[in-house]
């Protein structure tokens, strides 16, 4: 009995020993991903305040040291190491690691953002005294000169312009940006390389040797004027690679499994590229156009060898000159006078203000996500479903009809004895194909309907069983 009480015992009282023993800890618990913590705020205010002492002491008293670039440089150096040195402390390697690179991204991000702040800022400062004139926005500079004052034109011509330039040249890039970047995604090949290395190349091409080279042709060779159209021209040379690489690497992504399924199911190609791939990639092809948009819209040279200048309004593309935002905007800040210089930095708080319009618009049109359609998109797809039932109904109903009565025309011969080959010396009325019934190939003959031809059936005889 005893025996059968430590056999019974022993092993409850073993696992107890084991977790009370001193070789087992805490339970570890999982490290703390994102999120601020008490000990890492204070870390990284006290590095903060140590690398800035730091740089003080060595530009100040220790070393001879100056300049305030070298002085921000390195005291942000010091403040990653003694960073780095008091969250060690605390963690392990990896989350030193990733806190330091933390700190370095959300660096990089605060310098980005506070330099397009403080280009944007400094313009619109500069510009403040232009741009409360409802006249900088509705007159031109025909009738007004450089010591004239802020009351009396405007930019009027320049905005008019950039409009036509840019409408004309994304009319141009857009369609052939977006074939060319179909074309080298789903057509690979020889030439498709060939195509991806010039693009490639024209990346790199100075903006004055598009305007040359519109010029030479254009202008020179077949004998054309400077107009609003040639300047459309050579902006749409320096879109026409940004927009096809970008969209190149945004077709890239849509997965493969969609163009498969597509083609599975019988779609062709261009269906597949219309339907599949370019909705799926939408948002991306927004972006590449607003890319090749900004590139194009801030021109200068090309412009200004290609449509030359003009202090009136014009309308029409294709005859006289035409002038743009950007050319304005340097053709007024070369000035001396101070009112010149505020059209100047007004004419490019406009343009910067007409940049982020362009790229509101593509947002909205091209924002939704693959699958997401608007209610126009969603009511038009279920007319064409609707449409395309049917179509599909009207398709296959006269082929389910002759398939419903073809079971009655073909009874089998044990069923209906009338239809099967007579016995005897019955004669048979103009014999018919042949009939494959199990093993056995009969005649089924062709008779009349009337009563009186039909042969009689035979007691006793077998005519539906094989030999």
């Amino acid at each position: 009995m005893t025996v059968v009480e430590e056999i019974t015992t022993a092993p409850v009282a073993a696992p107890a020993a084991a977790a009370t023993g001193p070789d087992t800890g805490p339970p570890e618990e999982p490290r703390r991903i994102g999120g601020p913590t008490r000990s890492g705020v204070l870390s990284l205010c006290g590095a903060a305040a140590s690398g800035l002492c730091i740089a003080v002491l060595l530009f100040g008293q220790l070393a001879p040291f100056s300049g305030a670039l070298g002085f921000a440089v390195t005291a942000y150096l010091c403040f990653l190491l003694i960073y780095a040195v008091l969250t060690g402390l605390e963690e392990d390697a990896q989350a030193v690691r990733d806190r330091v690179m933390t700190v370095v991204l959300w660096t990089a991000a605060l310098v980005l953002c506070s330099g397009l702040v403080l280009v944007v800022g400094f313009t619109a400062w500069r510009g403040r005294d232009a741009l409360p004139h409802a006249n900088f926005f509705t007159q031109d500079m025909q009738a007004s000169g450089p010591l004239d004052p802020l009351t009396r034109g405007g930019i009027a011509h320049a905005m008019l312009g950039t409009l036509i330039m840019i409408t004309i040249a994304l009319a141009i890039t857009v369609p052939l940006g977006l074939s060319c970047a179909v074309y080298l995604n789903q057509i690979p090949g020889r030439f498709s390389r060939f195509v991806r290395t010039i693009v490639e190349a024209m990346t790199a091409l100075p903006s004055i040797v598009a305007g040359l080279m519109v010029y030479a042709t254009w202008i020179l060779g077949l004998g054309m004027q400077k107009s609003g159209l040639a300047a459309a021209f050579a902006i749409s040379v320096m879109m026409l690679p940004i927009v096809i690489r970008a969209a190149d690497v945004v077709l890239r992504l849509v997965p493969g499994t969609l163009t498969e399924a597509a083609e599975a199911l019988g779609a062709p190609r261009w269906r597949t590229v219309w339907h599949v791939v370019l909705p799926t990639a939408r948002s991306g092809l927004a972006t590449a156009v607003i890319l090749g948009t900004a590139r194009g819209i801030g021109e200068t040279s090309p412009v200004l060898l290609t449509a030359g200048f003009t202090a009136a309004l014009n309308a029409d593309p294709t005859e006289g000159p035409m002038l743009s935002l950007p050319l304005a905007v340097f053709t007024f800040i070369k000035s001396p006078e101070p009112t010149m210089i505020a059209r100047g930095f007004g004419a490019a708080a406009v343009l910067m203000v007409l940049v982020l319009v362009l790229f509101v618009v593509a947002r909205v049109i091209g924002g939704r996500g693959p699958g997401h359609q608007s209610r126009r998109q969603a009511r038009r797809t279920a007319r064409a479903s609707r449409r395309t039932a049917a179509r599909f109904d009207e398709r296959h109903a006269p082929r389910l009809s002759l398939f419903d009565d073809a079971p009655a025309a073909s009874a089998p011969a044990g069923d209906a004895p009338a239809a099967s080959a007579p016995a005897g010396d019955a004669p048979v009325v103009n014999a018919g194909p042949a009939v494959r019934t199990g093993i056995r190939t009969t005649k089924s003959p062709v008779t009349d309907d009337r009563p009186e031809d039909r042969p009689e059936d035979t007691p006793g005889e077998n005519t539906g069983e094989t030999d």
